[in-house]
């Protein structure tokens, strides 16, 4: 089970049984879900890996994912794991668009970011984004994520590597 992680305004712990309709609701949302993985999923899909969850992520201690709340109310979800895509560890997360807008996604990757390179010991965090999510983009950047390379997708569709080192690569540059 991934450890409780705060922020100033949010609340990241596990998932419970109860969290599903929340979750599933996230998922279904198509503002949220035409980032998440290859697009919108049926219901039954986003059940499923609301199961999934629990009978292997957190069954088998396969990598950390959250339920992420705020005021005791479930409103996005975050994950951190190893994935072949960037040949390291990814931060993934996504926020119910109530919320967009208000810096908390700044603070939720600015937390997974803190995990990955403080407890779990990386000297580097990916992420990967849709081309067309500007917003993502945008935010990463601020956050001082390099964009290093292109992946296309089997659609035609373009998602973008990007990178955060733990230490920047200017203080690790000799003089000239």
């Amino acid at each position: 089970m991934p450890p409780t992680l705060r922020t100033a305004r949010l609340l990241l712990d596990p998932y419970t049984p109860d969290d599903e309709e929340d979750f599933v609701a996230l998922f279904q949302d198509t503002k949220v879900s035409r980032w998440m993985g290859y697009g919108p999923s049926p219901e039954a899909d986003d059940r499923a890996l609301f199961g999934r969850i629990f009978s292997k992520v957190y069954a088998r201690d396969l990598f950390d994912v959250w339920a992420v709340r705020r005021d005791g109310r479930l409103i996005g979800h975050a994950e951190i794991k190893q994935t072949d895509d960037v040949a390291g560890h990814e931060i993934v997360y996504a926020l119910s668009p109530a919320v967009w807008g208000s810096g908390l996604g700044t603070e939720l990757a600015e937390v997974l970011v803190a995990y990955g390179f403080g407890t779990l010991g990386l000297t580097e965090v990916h992420a990967t984004v849709a081309a067309e999510n500007e917003a993502s983009l945008r935010l990463l950047a601020r956050m001082g994520f390099a964009h290093v390379r292109d992946i296309e997708e089997d659609d035609g569709g373009i998602t973008r590597v990007l990178t955060a080192s733990r230490t920047p690569r200017s203080a690790t540059s000799s003089p000239l």
